[in-house]
């Protein structure tokens, strides 16, 4: 799947859209379609293999040393060793089945395990091998978690009705949920533990609540137990909710 930030006609127009994926998409169709395109730059993850292992063996040699200095200087202040080192670095490589040399970022890491070394290649010259790995490339996992929260607890993935509009309306559904969650955990649940919440937390937390409602002619009370753990913040949230102003109706 090719993960982005937000892409809009706009961006496309006037713009540079980032494309990112795991190393599925390194492939020689991809690059030569991204080669043709303008205001475009991906960040694909690359599987190792003996010419790339070859051509970073002497930073994985720079990361172990790294990583034995460290070590030593944490064991000689009494400290616990560190639980791995990196080295970042670059180099041009071409596949023999790529039509030109991209950028290829390593990552050399060394932990207690091992050697750990990663690859990602990119079309960006400018940002450094570590932002391009660190900030660009890990950031597709942000993107994941989205897609799973959807999927996972707002149920996008229940499209079973027999039509493609009944399918698609469902879908529609799931993701106007999780923009309504969104917008409670940024402004509603601002500076609170469920700031940084997934669905599932919320769902479980603030909505699947025990309590006794009582129907009055002008109004509604919701009776908490004493115990109830998140009273204090449901008010919070009630009280904000209701500070909201109701938009107009246009009757005209």
């Amino acid at each position: 799947m090719f993960t982005g930030e937000r892409v809009d006609t706009h961006l496309w127009r006037h713009g540079c859209c980032l494309i990112r994926g795991d190393s599925h998409f390194a492939t020689p169709e991809v690059f030569e379609v991204l080669a043709q395109r303008r205001g475009i730059d991906c960040v694909f993850g690359l599987a190792g293999n003996a010419v790339l292992l070859r051509q970073a063996a002497p930073i994985m040699q720079e990361a172990r040393g790294l990583h034995q200095q460290r070590t030593a200087q944490a064991q000689a202040h009494g400290e616990r060793p560190p639980a791995s080192s990196r080295v970042y670095e670059e180099f041009s490589y071409a596949a023999a089945s790529w039509s030109q040399p991209w950028r290829v970022i390593v990552k050399a890491e060394v932990m207690a395990a091992g050697d750990n070394p990663r690859f990602v290649v990119t079309s960006l010259v400018a940002p450094t091998p570590q932002r391009v790995y660190e900030e660009l490339y890990c950031a597709r996992g942000n993107c994941e978690n989205d897609i799973k929260a959807v999927k996972c607890d707002l149920h996008s993935d229940r499209t079973s009705a027999t039509t493609f509009l009944a399918n698609a309306m469902r879908l529609v559904l799931s993701c106007a949920a999780y923009i309504l969650h969104h917008a409670l955990r940024t402004h509603t649940l601002a500076h609170t533990p469920l700031a940084t919440a997934q669905p599932s937390t919320l769902i479980l937390t603030l909505f699947k609540v025990a309590t006794q409602v009582k129907q009055y002619k002008d109004r509604i009370l919701l009776h908490l137990p004493t115990s109830c753990p998140v009273k204090a913040l449901l008010a919070r949230v009630t009280a904000l909710l209701a500070a909201v102003p109701v938009p107009a109706l246009n009757t005209s």
